[in-house]
């Protein structure tokens, strides 16, 4: 089995404020082709541990790992194999026009010009901004302006891609394309990616795997989306506000009506539907009886057919609402 891109083992950061983090408790390990999320509130050592992952910070204790490297002394060597978008993007911004821009990186480290052409129009189209290819960065949406730090993060076509808070400060409708574009990356062009978020509700839509840090650092969980989030008290003792249907299914499960644990909204609407058909047409409702610990949740059978609009079942609840496609 090949090594993990990413290994980072219980390390210990001390800030001139004297602020310490300590990532333990778990190892954190990236696997090629993951998608992983780390989790947690604000002042928690997300952004810490992407520094580590980045070579930006190297620790007092503990071993960081990546492509093989310590990348706090040998990040040269893996820089054209790592992107990065950064929490502030405006930061991360460095030139007049797109363009410019997203040519800084090949340019600076030797591509000949028409190199450099074809390297940065291809990283515009992949991330949907060829039109504003001759914009003022300043002038652009915050949409924009990260789409554009985004093809910057790209344009050397890196195999590992580090996102930090990357949907702070975008819109619904932002949010969501950003979310696509990322798995479209994944999916289209294999980059392994590693998101620091505190936003539950993307999880689901972008995650292989998930670990949560509490406290200064500390590693509390790590498994899929579906494992972690089955313990919606776990997560608010770290201080992590569970996705509102976890926590809405647990509740369920408390009160004696088991239906697993879904986390998509289509999912949830139909083991809701079903639920609901069960009773309207006086077949007996799924079991009550919580599953045994370590088991997977029973979902119910779906029916034969679904019924017409018009004669769709009443749900159990006194209201319904939808807040459009799941992430």
């Amino acid at each position: 089995m090949s090594e993990p891109i990413i290994r980072v083992s219980c390390v210990k950061h001390t800030y001139p404020d004297r602020t310490e983090v300590h990532i333990c408790g778990l190892d954190f390990v990236v696997e090629k082709g993951q998608r992983v999320v780390v989790l947690g509130p604000n002042g928690c050592g997300k952004s810490t541990l992407l520094f580590h992952v980045l070579g930006l910070l190297e620790p007092r204790e503990g071993d960081v790992s990546v492509f093989g490297v310590n990348p706090a002394r040998h990040f040269n060597r893996i820089r054209e194999r790592v992107g990065v978008l950064m929490q502030d993007v405006d930061e991360q911004i460095i030139a007049p026009t797109v363009w410019d821009d997203v040519s800084f990186s090949p340019r600076s480290y030797g591509y000949d010009a028409a190199e450099v052409d074809r390297m940065v129009e291809r990283a515009l189209e992949r991330v949907g901004i060829a039109h504003l290819r001759h914009k003022v960065c300043h002038y652009l949406s915050g949409g924009e302006r990260r789409k554009v730090a985004l093809a910057g993060a790209l344009v050397l076509e890196p195999e590992l891609l580090v996102l930090d808070e990357p949907f702070q400060g975008l819109d619904p409708a932002s949010r969501a394309d950003l979310v696509g574009l990322l798995n479209q990356l994944h999916r289209l062009h294999g980059v392994t990616l590693v998101i620091a978020t505190h936003d539950v509700n993307i999880v689901k839509a972008m995650a292989d795997a998930v670990y949560v840090l509490a406290g200064r650092g500390e590693i509390v969980a790590q498994g899929t989306p579906d494992d972690v989030f089955r313990d919606a008290a776990r997560l608010k003792q770290s201080n992590v506000e569970p996705p509102v249907l976890a926590e809405l299914f647990q509740r369920l499960e408390q009160m004696g009506v088991s239906l697993g644990r879904p986390l998509a909204v289509e999912e949830a609407a139909r083991v809701l539907w079903e639920w609901g058909s069960r009773g309207a047409r006086g077949v007996a409702a799924p079991p009550t009886r919580a599953p045994a610990e370590g088991a997977p949740p029973v979902a119910p059978a779906r029916p034969s057919a679904p019924p017409s609009s018009s004669s769709q079942p009443t749900l159990p609840l006194e209201r319904s609402t939808t807040t459009g496609e799941d992430e």
